[in-house]
């Protein structure tokens, strides 16, 4: 995250099976694609920065963060970047910043990634919130970007774009870039439980439904097959609840319910019409 207009084009770079980048301070963006195909030619970490920066005239401002695949890690930080400015590697991840509060920022984001558990996009924001509340970037929070690959992993299993979010322009980017991240956890789990419902295993999808509905409590989406998870599990009250609070947090959520054949429920149970409601 930076106190910056639209930090995610900036600095993360990532290729599934290859490795991630991150280019920062006074940034030099070809330092990215060009880092990620010498990664592909199995050159090491630290040579590609080394090589990399020999021959970039701005180097001294410059930072530049590289993790390849099997998790070798190197950092660097120009001695003319802005302070406080640095950066500290680990298993499997490089940190690095400059303009900010204090070295307290990097160390706080090191033990927070280490602490955390779960999957890699849910440490990565841990840390930015670990560092945000140590300090942070001296100037104030604007942006912020997050991106993991993994094959396959993209929409539909095209591509391998896993988690690929921005929050171009915000007062906390760092909230809305977890608001976001729930989101997209609780769209997964939508997925799964609808295919649950479709071969028959209500109990399990119900479960599933009530995950993701908690995870993202605003998502319409998440209701609407938390709805119909409660009604195919003979829970028909609170279906109709879920179904409301999924219409009230999109009026025109009825669109989605007239092209789902899956949804048909709601049309032919008079149950979930309003009072007054025609048929």
């Amino acid at each position: 995250q930076s106190k910056y207009f639209i930090v995610g084009p900036v600095v993360p770079w990532a290729e599934a099976g290859v490795g991630a980048v991150a280019t920062q301070a006074f940034v030099n963006v070809s330092l990215g694609p060009r880092s990620l195909a010498l990664l592909k030619e199995g050159v090491e970490v630290e040579s590609i920065v080394n090589n990399l920066l020999e021959e970039d005239e701005g180097r001294d401002r410059r930072q530049l963060g590289i993790v390849d695949f099997r998790g070798n890690a190197y950092s660097y930080t120009g001695k003319g970047c802005t302070p406080y400015a640095g950066g500290k590697t680990g298993e499997h991840y490089a940190i690095q910043g400059n303009l900010l509060t204090g070295e307290a920022v990097i160390e706080a984001m090191s033990e927070a990634y280490e602490a955390a558990h779960g999957e890699l996009a849910e440490r990565l924001v841990a840390a930015l919130e670990a560092g945000e509340e140590a300090g942070g970037d001296a100037r104030g929070s604007q942006s912020a970007a997050l991106l993991v690959v993994r094959y396959g992993a993209g929409r539909a299993g095209y591509g391998d774009r896993y988690v690929d979010l921005r929050v171009d322009d915000h007062a906390a980017p760092i909230a809305e870039m977890r608001r976001l991240l729930n989101l997209h956890y609780s769209n997964i789990l939508v997925s799964r439980s609808q295919s649950l419902m479709d071969d028959e295993k209500n109990e399990e999808a119900l479960e599933v439904s009530l995950k993701a509905a908690i995870l993202s409590p605003e998502s319409d989406v998440a209701h609407l097959a938390l709805c119909r998870a409660f009604y195919l599990n003979g829970a028909k009250a609170k279906a109709i609840e879920e179904y409301r609070i999924a219409k009230a947090l999109n009026p025109k959520v009825d669109f989605s319910v007239n092209r789902q054949d899956r949804l048909a429920f709601i049309l032919e149970d008079e149950a979930f019409k309003e009072p007054g409601e025609e048929a």
